[in-house]
């Protein structure tokens, strides 16, 4: 098990992957790739890992995001899931999004992947000089809540969300 950047290598359970976003219940929150389409996924994969790979240059994003890192967990050739660090906080990433973003596919969820990646994205952030890294989720969301914690999170505080309506929890961990 290993994180590795966006690759073509995993095109087949990446795809598959997304399908499974695709095919949760709206009430989830919302997946970064269940908006992706499928086919065009089929038909341009490559172009599609070099996208998501040039966001660590801050090239191909919405306006207002800052340059991120995606890496992607895998385990025996399969995706698993992703993690994105983010290299620097903006307001809005200081209050809601933090350094870290991770996923991990439904089909693998509960299977103690998510504490692995996170794991590995703290190490990978305190590669790129990250030593304080703020993480946050949602206030119902327990099993990423337990994930943070058991990874060194402490709570610093819950806020309001406008944007989802569920309160955030935030976290700081040390990554000395």
């Amino acid at each position: 098990m290993e994180l590795v950047l966006p690759s073509a290598e995993y095109k087949d359970s990446f795809i598959e992957a997304v399908k499974e976003y695709k095919s949760e219940a709206e009430t989830e929150p919302i997946r970064s790739y269940r908006s992706l389409s499928i086919d065009d996924l089929k038909a341009n994969f490559e172009a599609f890992v070099e996208r998501e790979r040039s966001h660590a240059e801050g090239k191909n994003q919405q306006e207002g995001y800052v340059p991120q890192t995606e890496f992607w967990l895998v385990d025996g050739g399969e995706y698993i899931g992703h993690v994105r660090i983010r290299q620097r906080l903006t307001e809005h990433l200081l209050q809601i999004g933090g350094h870290i973003g991770y996923d991990i596919r439904p089909s693998k969820r509960g299977k103690g992947y998510g504490n692995k990646i996170l794991e590995l994205g703290l190490q990978k952030a305190k590669e790129m000089g990250i030593e304080k890294v703020r993480i946050t989720c949602d206030v119902d969301n327990i099993a990423s809540r337990k994930i943070i914690e058991k990874n060194g999170g402490v709570l610093d505080s819950e806020i309001p969300n406008s944007e989802t309506g569920v309160n955030k929890a935030r976290f700081w961990i040390e990554n000395k």
